[in-house]
């Protein structure tokens, strides 16, 4: 018997670079370093979006500062706007505390609208924030649309990155490249010192990321200020490259234009740095 020709994927009209924010568990800070580092591409001049498919728990409208209800322009949904970014969510449409009950096929068919009938416009990058782990949200987008590549966050913890371990595998599975791992809640910077203080353990995330031949991306530390700004909807990459706090977020941004850039994809308007 012939192999089964996978269906084609079709393109997300006018996005350049579609990039999955994964994680293998909850808990590990996926959607802040979504939030953040959407914010650093755009103020380093590259056209953003971010989709929140985690339907589960879509914390992107927190986050961002932003409550308001997408509308439509010929069948079209409008994207909100926030800090630069564009934005789509299951925050915007059903808000406040009432669950969503749904089954995998309402979830196919919501992350297809999400993907195909909203408006984005013309983006050299759209970020999906994942929901935790390998279920049908992440199978069904990467099943159905060109991914880039993928980035997966974790904590130094052994338990997190056990759970990291099969997000990285499920990606190389299904043919996504990684374009590297996070170790977020690297460490904690004792207050008016430079003392560290590993929470977490330090160092799992660049050894694993070694060991299973992916990119590291760098060490994300354990931030007051990150929290802050994640809880009051003034994400902490608002602050500038220059930020002390943010400055991780836009090291971790110019490595991915720049592994982005070298896949052939597109050229950035933004010239990486050493």
């Amino acid at each position: 018997m012939p192999p089964q020709m996978e269906p084609p994927k079709m393109p997300i009209e006018g996005v350049k670079n579609l990039i999955t924010i994964g994680s293998g568990k909850g808990g590990v800070g996926k959607t802040t370093v979504a939030v953040n580092l959407a914010i650093a591409l755009a103020k380093l001049g590259q056209k953003t979006g971010l989709l929140d498919a985690d339907v589960y728990g879509p914390n992107v409208p927190m986050m961002m500062g932003i409550r308001d209800t997408p509308y439509a322009v010929e069948n079209r949904i409008q994207p909100l706007e926030q800090h630069g970014v564009k934005l789509m969510s299951m925050g915007f449409l059903n808000p406040g505390d009432k669950p969503l009950i749904w089954r995998g096929p309402m979830l196919h068919s919501v992350m297809q609208q999400f993907l195909r009938q909203v408006d984005w416009g013309e983006l050299d990058f759209l970020l999906v924030d994942l929901p935790p782990g390998t279920g049908d949200v992440a199978l069904s987008l990467i099943q159905s649309a060109p991914i880039t590549g993928s980035v997966v966050v974790s904590t130094p913890s052994e338990v997190a990155l056990e759970d990291g371990r099969k997000a990285v595998l499920m990606f190389q599975q299904v043919k996504v490249e990684m374009l590297g791992l996070v170790e977020n809640m690297s460490y904690l910077l004792v207050p008016g010192t430079n003392q560290k203080v590993d929470v977490f353990g330090h160092g799992g995330g660049k050894r694993t990321a070694e060991a299973m031949g992916i990119p590291f991306l760098g060490e994300l530390p354990m931030d007051a200020q990150v929290r802050v700004g994640g809880d009051t909807g003034r994400p902490v990459a608002l602050l500038g490259e220059d930020n002390a706090q943010a400055a991780p977020f836009y090291g971790i941004a110019k490595q991915l234009m720049e592994r982005c850039a070298a896949g052939g994809r597109r050229t950035p308007s933004f010239s990486v740095e050493d």
